[in-house]
């Protein structure tokens, strides 16, 4: 013969402890995620324009000058139709194409640069989505 086992189930006063100490835990802990998702996108767009200075480095190497403005960082992936047009372009500098920075918005090119007159200004709007504001993230860095 079997013996049945009265069966013990959680009683609402647990449910609510359980809770309770979850949202706690929850109010400590998010906070120090949210901030590293920020800093962690600053330190994308920083390697982001590592990687268009490679391959602008190589744009000029193989064709004696950076792409112009109007150009811009989409002569990184198909050869330029304006002014002037270089006669060096094989290939694609960039094979997954020209991405957004990590907050959303596009990279602001511009050669000859204000800050770097001898070569390119390249920036990313940086956390506030804003070009020329204090959070952009540069290539000329601090001033």
């Amino acid at each position: 013969m079997r013996t049945s086992r009265p069966t013990r189930g959680f009683t609402l006063i647990e449910l609510i402890m359980v809770v309770v100490i979850l949202g706690v835990l929850a109010a400590l802990v998010v906070p120090n995620f949210t901030g590293r998702t920020q800093e962690a996108k600053v330190t994308a767009a920083g390697t982001q324009l590592t990687s268009f200075d490679v391959a602008l480095q190589m744009y000029e190497g193989e064709n004696g000058v950076y792409p112009t403005t109007a150009q811009g960082l989409k002569a990184l992936v198909e050869k330029p139709t304006t002014s002037p047009v270089p006669d060096q372009w094989k290939r694609p500098y960039m094979k997954n194409g020209i991405p957004s920075d990590p907050f959303g918005t596009e990279y602001k090119y511009v050669s000859p640069g204000k800050h770097n007159s001898d070569s390119y200004d390249l920036s990313s709007a940086g956390p506030d989505a804003q070009h020329g504001t204090d959070d952009d993230i540069t290539n000329w860095g601090a001033e």
